[in-house]
């Protein structure tokens, strides 16, 4: 995510310009589905057949994709576990639905931490400093070393990240709200289970969300629920970003727990995302929280995928729009270089804000159109596209972990470096295992 707050102060480091951004990267520590919804979606088009899965009911697990063809909580949480780094004690069987999910964790995080060294920056200094290090097309973490002194002081990392995500400092996860808000949503079923509302998600955040870690949407809402209002009012009060891409970021934990149930995930995406966002910036949630199902279920069709995810939405949106534009200005370049994509989704969505998310739900579902799901391919192109860098490369590499199927078939330059280890400051968390996450997350899957 951006850097930055709605307020307080930074606003010259936290924000291009005077828009607040949204990072909570200075800490960097080592189902009710409406008549009226359904009536404006559009049906789900073909998806691949799939034999039983052992979780899943009707769904299997498929081959692993192949290669990219650029490529050279607190103590009263009876239910969480100690946060530990560890695999949890005692020999759990794995299943494919939680192999899918522990790829799907870890894809996250390292398309989060590829793109926080370059967040806010420009597409063209992306492009430099990448270049400057023979790194673009690019393949693999950012590094300092190498770099021009000239090209470094026209064209600085991002102040914040650059200690702990470039190849050489990679030490673990460092704490970003592109990982704290899955947590906060497992905390969320945990405690309300999939039957949860929007006021229980309110309470949630003012008991756990540190205040300092909530930025635009979040921080106005959350400003709003101290004042007294009530969902959905605290997105519609004063709220100038309610159509940025906060509540798509919120929304892994939602397809995740719904493998097969593509609508059901892009319900609950909605009671989550209309505490702080208004139509675009819900339907964006919404759009990912199906991809993101169908995905879990064990689909390997990243295509397929996204056309799930596009009939939860209104297809006259302007979100419908903008995904399909990505799709297809990717489809119609699938042998040109990405950069040709990208210039094209700037030239059509550049005048939006950086973190609006119109042009990065575009970006997203062109790098993994490009990339046809390929994991390398479809966090390298989602960061390499600029605008909300980490965000991207963190949505795509859920979907993509999940296409991949198993963490053993993530590539370990991408894996080894978190250390198994998240930094957060959800209390309680600081620390927590991937695969402990995994296990939880599959917990709440299964749960009615």
């Amino acid at each position: 995510m951006p850097e930055g707050t709605c307020g307080g102060g930074g606003g010259a480091d936290r924000a291009r310009g005077d828009v607040p951004g949204r990072s909570p990267q200075g800490v960097e520590r080592n189902g009710a589905r409406t008549t009226a919804a359904r009536a404006e979606r559009s049906a789900p088009e073909e998806t691949p057949r799939r034999g039983p899965d052992p979780d899943v009911p009707g769904k299997a697990r498929q081959p692993r994709r192949g290669t990219d063809p650029e490529a050279p909580g607190k103590a009263r949480h009876a239910t969480l576990p100690e946060p530990t780094a560890a695999t949890p004690a005692g020999p759990v069987p794995a299943t494919p639905l939680l192999d899918r999910l522990h790829a799907a964790w870890l894809g996250r995080a390292a398309g989060c931490l590829l793109g926080k060294p370059v967040e806010k920056l420009p597409l063209p200094a992306i492009r430099r400093l990448a270049a400057a290090t023979g790194n673009w097309p690019l393949r693999t973490w950012f590094t300092a070393r190498g770099v021009p002194g000239h090209l470094l002081a026209r064209h600085p990392w991002n102040r914040r990240s650059a200690a702990t995500s470039l190849a050489e400092n990679i030490d673990g996860m460092p704490e970003d709200d592109d990982l704290n808000y899955p947590l906060l949503g497992l905390l969320l079923l945990q405690r309300h289970t999939k039957a949860f509302t929007t006021t229980h998600l309110a309470g949630l955040w003012l008991d756990e969300l540190p205040a300092g870690r909530a930025f635009t949407a979040e921080r106005i809402a959350y400003r709003n629920l101290l004042l007294g209002l009530t969902p959905p009012h605290t997105a519609l009060h004063r709220n100038p970003f309610r159509e940025w891409i906060g509540a798509l970021i919120r929304a892994d934990i939602h397809g995740w727990t719904h493998p097969g149930d593509p609508a059901a995930a892009a319900e609950q995406a909605h009671r989550d995302a209309t505490l702080t966002h208004t139509a675009n910036g819900v339907y964006g949630a919404m759009f990912i929280a199906a991809t993101i199902a169908e995905a879990a279920a064990g689909a390997t069709d990243v295509h397929g995928c996204l056309r799930t995810g596009l009939s939860v939405v209104p297809p006259k949106s302007r979100l419908s729009q903008a995904v399909r534009y990505g799709i297809n200005a990717a489809a119609k370049a699938s042998r040109a270089p990405f950069d040709t994509v990208v210039d094209d989704l700037h030239a059509a969505y550049g005048h939006h804000h950086w973190v609006h998310v119109l042009p990065n739900a575009a970006l997203i579902a062109a790098a993994l159109t490009h990339a046809d799901g390929d994991f390398t391919g479809s966090i390298c192109r989602a960061v390499s596209g600029g605008w909300d860098t980490d965000s991207n490369g963190a949505t795509a590499g859920s979907v993509a972990g999940l296409l991949a199927g198993s963490p053993r078939a993530l590539p370990a330059r991408w894996t080894d470096p978190l250390r198994n280890r998240l930094a957060t400051s959800v209390a309680g968390l600081d620390g927590i295992g991937f695969d402990t996450l995994a296990h939880l997350t599959h917990t709440e899957a299964l749960r009615p």
